[in-house]
């Protein structure tokens, strides 16, 4: 349910590229129903009947105009009629999506579009999926492309698109020095299956790399026994449309794009799996390996060797190889990058999450899995963000990028405010830059360190929803400390590297100066309660070197609640310190 609330707010601070606003007011507009298939499409978002937005006007006061939605309750019923007939392919809408409202007098007519599963995509209008579909992106709705409607429609099966029969290649087709070294991995993980005993082609039957049409008798190697074990040759007859390159760009010296590269050079039979056996060396060769005894025999192993292994496999299994792209990998001297072609089948918050696994090509994934590579379903991702967060780092970044159809995943080996970082954003705008909350600290950093940053980057760094991460982009801005720069729909945020202290904003900033004239402990406690909103005694024990208990702590606290900083807190059992 939305409320006039939730409407004031959302044009204010909402994502216009998933904010679409229609005048409406005698009718439902035609064109709501490109809009509903764009949203579906793409990542949802929320259509306003009733309103007119002036795409020109910069000022946001001036930016919308109510125009009142005429008899409420007609149109509601002849939404819910239309979505109901033969008009669009799929009502993917509940009661609670769909309602009208008050707001400041007037009446305003809200449609909330969810993203569509992918077992319903492409959501089209007018019985015709190649004329009827769309997508969204920063310039508004737009028609989707013969190839992004086939890419759908490959999608929406469970059972993938790596298990499909390929007329015309055969066991010729595979390169058996591959198979060869795969089945030994295979035997040496599965040391008792049934499998290690039968002869190739039935051993590659089992695996889903080899396929019998049981109607036709037609037999041959499937799309996942071809790219994974196949000649290059026969790969590239087949699918020219893909690429695999690895770069290493660490240690660059002046004019070197690279200092390793790995790629189509007729060195390697160009299939998946040795691609993933040459890479993954290169990829960990120089990450710390801590000496580890389990018994008597050493372990090499760590979290962040298997979360780069998850992140290489991630890429092959979730590829679209009916696309045209590259599956990439560079390596960083502070961190990674993979890349590969086809959108997310899920959305980007579901996978941060867990517990959610649709693999593209799932055969492919048990290949993988039936040697060692690719972790239990559902719980990848989680494994890459866990072991990232042990060591500090900053979340890695997953970007789904609807317009260039490629996902990427770049690791940062760097912490989430580097010193260099926190010495330029306290350079740059002063002692204000203490008093900001905690959240914005993290995305003036983000911005800096990526040079740019947007509310769809944010919700995934902060875990906040669109709106409080544009309430939070909205007050940088108007402090002048952010500079919105935007594309159409979209927009970006970079830091103002001209920033200047406003008058009002040094006032702020003496009277808060002057207010904590404490010592350097209390000071330094006081800072860590602006920050992240309250501490404990057993924080400031674990914060301050020079106090040791936690009635040492409670001294310094009480003073600073004798001065009227800070109030004590109690939850329950729970006692903590806030600002006063």
């Amino acid at each position: 349910m939305i409320s006039s609330a939730d409407i004031l707010e959302l044009l204010k601070y909402g994502e216009r590229i998933s904010l679409e606003c229609k005048d409406s007011r005698n009718e439902i507009s035609k064109s709501v129903w490109e809009t509903y298939s764009a949203f579906a499409n793409t990542c949802g978002g929320v259509i306003l009947l009733g309103i007119e937005e002036h795409m020109s006007e910069m000022n946001i006061e001036k930016r919308f105009t109510f125009t009142d939605v005429k008899n409420p309750e007609i149109r509601l019923k002849e939404f819910w009629d239309t979505i109901n007939s033969n008009k669009v392919s799929a009502n993917i809408l509940l009661d609670d999506n769909v309602g009208y409202c008050d707001v400041n007098g007037h009446t305003v007519l809200w449609i909330d579009v969810p993203q569509a599963d992918y077992k319903y995509k492409p959501v089209y209008i007018n019985e015709n999926p190649m004329k009827g579909s769309f997508k969204r992106n920063h310039e508004g709705d737009y028609h989707c492309t013969e190839e992004e409607v086939k890419a759908m429609i490959r999608d929406s099966s469970d059972s993938g698109i790596d298990g499909g029969l390929l007329d015309g290649f055969t066991m010729d087709d595979i390169d058996l020095n591959t198979l060869k070294s795969y089945r030994i991995e295979y035997e040496h993980h599965n040391p008792d299956h049934v499998w290690n005993g039968v002869e190739d082609k039935e051993f590659l039957r089992n695996l889903g790399a080899y396929t019998v049409d049981r109607t036709t008798r037609r037999e041959g190697l499937t799309t996942a026994g071809l790219l994974m074990f196949g000649k290059g040759l026969a790969i590239r007859e087949r699918f020219d449309n893909i690429r695999m390159d690895y770069l290493d760009q660490t240690n660059l010296s002046a004019g070197r794009r690279w200092s390793d590269r790995l790629t189509y050079d007729g060195s390697w039979e160009n299939n998946l799996y040795n691609f993933i056996k040459r890479i993954l060396p290169k990829l960990v060769s120089d990450l710390k390996r801590p000496f580890k005894l389990e018994g008597m025999i050493r372990v090499d192993d760590t979290a962040v060797h298997k979360a780069v292994r998850e992140a290489a496999v991630n890429m092959i299994i979730h590829a679209d190889y009916h696309s045209t792209g590259v599956l990439k990998v560079v390596k960083y001297d502070d961190g990674f990058l993979f890349s590969n072609p086809g959108n997310l089948k899920l959305p980007v918050q579901a996978i941060y999450e867990g517990g959610h696994s649709v693999a593209r090509n799932p055969k492919i994934q048990n290949m993988f899995r039936m040697i060692g590579l690719g972790d239990n379903i559902g719980s990848g991702f989680p494994t890459i963000l866990q072991a990232w967060g042990e060591e500090k780092w900053r979340q890695p970044d997953l970007y789904d990028d609807q317009e260039l159809h490629q996902v990427e995943l770049r690791l940062w080996m760097v912490s989430l405010m580097p010193m260099e970082c926190t010495d330029y954003l306290c350079t740059t705008f002063g002692k204000i830059y203490q008093y900001l909350k905690a959240e914005e600290q993290i995305i003036l950093a983000t911005a800096y360190l990526e040079d740019k940053v947007s509310n769809t980057r944010l919700q995934s760094v902060l875990g906040l929803q669109s709106i409080e991460i544009g309430r939070l982009l909205v007050d940088l801005v108007d402090k002048n400390m952010l500079i919105a720069e935007k594309r159409g729909r979209w927009t970006t945020y970079r830091i103002n590297a001209e920033y200047e202290i406003q008058p009002e904003q040094m006032n702020l900033a003496d009277i808060s100066i002057s207010k904590v004239d404490l010592n350097k402990t209390d000071q330094l406690i006081y800072q860590f309660v602006q920050a992240n909103g309250m501490i404990t005694t057993q924080q400031v024990v674990d914060m301050i070197d020079t106090i040791s208990t936690t009635q040492g702590a409670s001294v310094a606290i009480n003073r600073l609640i004798e001065k009227g900083l800070l109030k004590k807190v109690r939850q329950g059992r729970h006692v903590f310190y806030a600002m006063n």
